[in-house]
């Protein structure tokens, strides 16, 4: 019983120093991650190992770089007539999905070979493809200027449908839209894939959605809102809000059912220079400057960054 006690004790007591030097070193990242000159980034993902990728407005171009030197390079380099905004990563298949904008389009790339792995055409009209989430079942894609969602099924692995189908799901119950403003952006899920949470730009609102039926329901603030609501992220049962124009993550402590939540104290940072999307790693969180305050494009020669706060 004593050997059992102490095998036990040691192994805690290694496994403590593990996590005690993956937090110390991860503290010591760099702060900032410089971007290419002129990116014009909007979306950030974390990948595997520790690697982030941003991707461009301009011509859909991926940038990665390695969180703990700072360094990188384009993985893919675009092209005219595509866009990235929102990101996210799928590690089981290594695939980077981008929410594609003004396009119209979802993209997914193979983050192995930096090549595009399929084009996903949701909409032929006035769209604003603006974020993607990846579940175990499907990636989900919002659009800002029609309240829907996109579902791309996936298969085991995360395998892609083939051929490539998605299926429309309208936003109905509380989903409210604001004519000529950008409505649905930032989009969560749970852990489990119940639920997703997606966020009113216009509105300043939050919304628990059934990822089947897109029923919402919004999620009481207490009379509170987060304006200028961007990308999302959720961390167990704390959702930070991306505050663009506000140069802010807002932090909401949602209850468990996710029907109510509380407004805490902002994240800020002095390098935040109108952040649109965050990424986590380890005990940090990572935004990405859009600088939209300068237009898109920015002016030749405009510096874009990653900035890393802690909550």
């Amino acid at each position: 019983m004593k050997r059992f006690r102490f095998w036990t004790l040691g192994l805690v007591m290694v496994l403590g120093g593990l996590v005690f030097a993956l937090a110390a070193s991860a503290a010591s990242y760099p702060g900032i991650i410089a971007l290419p000159i002129g990116f014009q980034p909007e979306g950030v993902a974390v990948g595997r190992g520790h690697m982030i990728y941003s991707g461009s407005l301009l011509n859909g171009a991926i940038y990665q770089a390695d969180l703990s030197t700072g360094e990188g390079n384009l993985l893919f380099p675009g092209m005219a007539g595509r866009a990235a905004a929102g990101l996210a990563v799928d590690d089981r298949s290594n695939l980077l999905y981008a929410a594609g904008a003004f396009t119209g389009e979802g993209y997914v790339y193979d983050l192995g070979s930096g090549q595009p792995a399929a084009t996903l055409p949701f909409s032929a009209g006035a769209a604003f493809i603006n974020d993607v989430i990846v579940t175990r079942a499907a990636a989900y894609f919002t659009n800002s200027f029609s309240p829907e969602l996109y579902r791309v099924p996936l298969g085991p692995g995360g395998r892609l449908p083939d051929p490539i189908a998605f299926d429309t799901i309208p936003l109905t119950g509380d989903f409210q839209s604001v004519p000529g403003a950008f409505n649905a952006n930032g989009i969560e899920a749970t852990p489990d894939g119940r639920w997703l949470i997606v966020v009113n730009s216009a509105l300043g609102a939050l919304y628990r959605v059934d990822p089947q039926t897109g029923a919402a329901r919004q999620i009481d603030l207490g009379g509170g809102a987060v304006p200028s609501g961007d990308g999302i992220l959720l961390a167990g049962q704390t959702l930070y809000v991306v505050q663009n124009f506000l140069n802010q993550i807002g932090v909401v402590h949602l209850n468990r059912d996710l029907t109510a939540g509380t407004i805490g104290d902002a994240l800020t940072s002095p390098d935040f220079r109108i952040p649109t999307t965050a990424a986590r790693f380890g005990s940090g969180i990572y935004a990405v400057n859009a600088r939209f305050n300068l237009g898109i494009p920015a002016p030749p020669g405009t510096e874009f960054e990653i900035v890393r706060v802690e909550p």
